[in-house]
């Protein structure tokens, strides 16, 4: 009889052992599937959850970019005809500026959006460019679908999302 209740703790501790593992398993799955795209221009966490099954327009701008201040403004149009659209549209600064120097550059430009402190390129495999303005549009599920050379309207963006979302 000592036998079995022996097998028995030992399948008992096995299967506490196998259930800890599935737990740990599942808990750095789900870790992965959110997006970390660090901070914005305020030193606040851009959260998955803000971008995860959402389409994205990612806008690549310099202060010193004639264009790009032109642009601003139609982006700040766009971000709010989408926000309700499963549509984010976020900014990153092309000189990869950082802290307070982000967050002055973003509020002289007048940006309104989001402006990422980290460059997206990498995640969302972005092909690199040499000439600004640039804005690429991802789809919901993280594939790039469109890279947009110079100067956009919110008009042509919004165009351009429709007709790759198959409303139009």
């Amino acid at each position: 009889m000592s036998n079995r209740s022996s097998e028995s703790r030992k399948e008992a501790q096995m299967v506490r052992r196998l259930a800890a593992a599935a737990t740990l398993i599942g808990s750095l799955l789900l870790s992965g599937c959110g997006v970390d795209l660090g901070a914005d221009q305020n030193g606040q966490k851009v959260s998955s959850e803000r971008i995860d099954g959402h389409w994205l327009v990612v806008n690549y701008w310099a202060e010193w970019c004639g264009p790009c201040r032109v642009e601003i403004p139609e982006f700040n149009t766009l971000s709010e005809q989408l926000k309700d659209k499963k549509v984010t549209v976020l900014g990153v600064n092309f000189d990869n500026l950082q802290g307070d120097e982000l967050k002055s550059a973003a509020s002289a430009m007048g940006i309104k959006f989001t402006v990422l402190a980290q460059d997206p390129a990498e995640h969302y495999d972005l092909p690199p460019s040499e000439a600004l303005p640039v804005t690429y549009i991802i789809d919901d599920k993280g594939k790039m679908r469109e890279q947009l050379l110079g100067e956009q309207s919110a008009a042509t963006v919004m165009q351009k999302l429709k007709a790759l979302r198959g409303e139009g």
